[in-house]
């Protein structure tokens, strides 16, 4: 029986390096669900004790925040992001494909603009050339991202807002992956780890 061909080296290793991610954004997104759970039962918990604790509501916001942008990401992989088949449910087969990979083209496009308007907006060799001085660049770029803080925990906003590059780099590492199983330059892979409901879910 002769050798089944090897996939393209390349393609491999999108697929594995976006594996890769997909399995740090699991922990990560176990985490964040820990974290938002124990924060409401705080939430609940002091308030109805009559002692709130006035940051909890804040950080509530700010892990849904995380949780939703890395959530889209590995929903984004295990091709659970939403679609309408009124067009593709007429097409041939060979359409449907097509079509296939231009929404997943249009994907990798959004994900990797994503990532250019990141890297203007935190402008790292910027606050590099400043020495890190947050309010002498403000004072010379109008760039206020690194002086400001959050309102009622203190924390720097540039810290909290990083989940956009970091949403923008595991997007269009996961659509560039689904991009090279579209074209069928490597087999599809199945992620048992992440279990869904219905078949239907899966576009």
């Amino acid at each position: 029986m002769p050798d089944q061909p090897r996939p393209p080296g390349p393609a491999r290793w999108i697929q594995r390096a976006s594996d890769t991610i997909l399995g740090f954004e699991r922990l990560l997104l176990g985490a964040l669900m820990l974290l938002l759970t124990l924060l409401v039962l705080l939430n609940v918990a002091t308030r109805y004790s009559g002692v709130p604790i006035y940051w909890i509501d804040e950080a509530s916001v700010y892990t849904m925040v995380w949780l939703a942008f890395i959530g889209a990401s590995v929903m984004t992989r295990l091709r659970l992001d939403f679609a309408v088949g009124l067009l593709t449910d007429k097409l041939s087969a060979r359409g449907a494909r097509i079509a296939r990979i231009c929404a997943t083209s249009g994907v990798l496009v959004f994900g990797c603009a994503m990532l250019a308007m990141c890297w203007l907006w935190m402008d790292p060799p910027g606050i590099i050339r400043y020495g890190f001085d947050a309010r002498e660049y403000a004072a010379e770029s109008f760039n206020f991202l690194y002086t400001e803080r959050t309102q009622t925990l203190g924390w720097p906003t540039w810290l909290l807002q990083s989940v956009l590059p970091i949403f923008s780099f595991g997007l269009s590492l996961h659509a560039l992956a689904n991009l090279m199983e579209d074209l069928a330059l490597v087999p599809r892979r199945a992620y048992p780890e992440f279990p869904v409901t219905t078949p239907e879910m899966v576009n």
